[in-house]
């Protein structure tokens, strides 16, 4: 099966192809995993200097999407036209003008749109234009089908449009030895938290912090360490370490190359995290992959991802916004067997995210498109 992977997002930052890769791994992970289902994978990256590389048995074509006139280039067209797709997988919901651009250049071929986080627009006037994107799409994957209902809500998936459930990406990262990743990091704590993500709303490291500040007097050796990029709420978290229920507990460790989060999260006891709404959860795939327990929100993409973790205390689920659900959950892991933890959360990470799983949801996804 010919697959061409599709992503439209244009790099604002203007990297060249060879750091996109590195930089956004899971654009390598995604298309492994369909490569090693057996298919002939060819990932078309929106970029505004054209390029190609060859890696890992996948096609990378860099090349511009716009000819600027309202019509895709003719270098994606031709690029399409050579590469003769089976199946287009196409990365997000939000790119109406580029499904109309695909399935003009191939009308025959099956198109799938993935999602990562995307919202229904606001304005009923833009339904309409999404309404016909996903018109046009054979089927939508979430990694959770409880994802799609924002959209059938307001109309815009049709009866005849397929949900699939895939994860957004995997993971290589492995467990390491614990006291080894302590060592080489020097994070402490009992328990050690470790938070992955930006400082921004969404996100929510006030609600997490609130909760750090309720847990320490029954949890006296807890510490929290914040990795971070974009950190448009840095001056409230700041303000809010002035607490002396937080007086150091809190690192802020800022940007952290993303290689050595693998033993950071070896290190950590638990992965927390406040989200208000994920696509899947990159970073807590990354804290899966690794053995470490998340307590993380009770959200879609979370619940889908967990699955059967918090019944069996390996794993947390809280209510978003609720710091105190928080502070409980961060109690009741740290009854539990750390030892069992790992082993459960790396179980789960194999049967469902990791890159042999992805690959079968993937496969699954596209043999339906390609059959139906």
């Amino acid at each position: 099966m010919r697959v061409a992977q599709l992503n439209p997002y244009l790099d604002p930052l203007g990297r060249p192809a060879a750091q996109l890769l590195r930089d956004w791994p899971t654009l390598g992970h995604c298309a492994r995993a369909a490569a090693e289902a057996g298919a002939r994978v060819a990932v078309v990256q929106c970029c505004a200097v054209r390029d190609f590389i060859r890696r890992d048995g996948v096609d990378y074509h860099f090349l511009p999407f716009d000819a600027g006139d309202g019509r895709p280039s003719a270098g994606l067209a031709e690029l399409l036209g050579r590469l003769q797709p089976e199946v287009m997988h196409l990365q997000g919901l939000g790119f109406a003008r580029e499904v109309r651009w695909l399935t003009s250049v191939a009308p025959q071929v099956p198109l799938l749109l993935q999602d990562h986080a995307d919202r229904p627009p606001a304005r009923p006037l833009a339904w309409l234009r999404w309404r016909r994107a996903f018109a046009r799409a054979r089927g939508l994957m979430f990694h959770a089908r409880e994802q799609a209902l924002p959209f059938v809500r307001r109309g815009l998936v049709t009866a005849r449009t397929r949900i699939y459930e895939v994860p957004e990406s995997s993971c290589d990262f492995q467990p390491r030895d614990r006291d080894e990743a302590r060592r080489a990091t020097g994070l402490a704590g009992d328990p050690c938290l470790l938070w992955v993500a930006h400082l921004d709303a969404n996100k929510d490291p006030l609600t997490v912090l609130d909760g750090i500040a309720l847990a320490a007097p029954r949890l006296p050796g807890l510490k929290l360490w914040m990795c971070y990029g974009k950190a448009p709420l840095y001056d409230a978290v700041r303000e809010r370490l002035r607490d002396p229920l937080l007086a150091g507990r809190v690192e802020l460790l800022g940007a952290v190359p993303h290689a050595r989060i693998e033993m950071l999260m070896s290190a950590a006891d638990a992965f927390v995290q406040g989200s208000h709404r994920e696509g899947s959860g990159y970073s807590a795939i990354e804290a899966l992959a690794c053995g470490l327990a998340p307590v993380v929100t009770d959200i879609p993409s979370f619940r889908s991802l967990l699955g059967a973790l918090p019944a069996t205390q390996a794993a947390q689920l809280w209510p978003t916004g609720d710091a105190a659900a928080l502070a409980q959950a961060l109690v009741a892991l740290a009854r539990t067997s750390a030892a069992e933890r790992r082993a459960a959360v790396r179980a789960r990470f194999d049967a469902h995210c990791s890159p042999a799983a992805l690959s079968r949801s993937l496969a699954a996804a596209y043999t339906d498109a390609l059959d139906s």
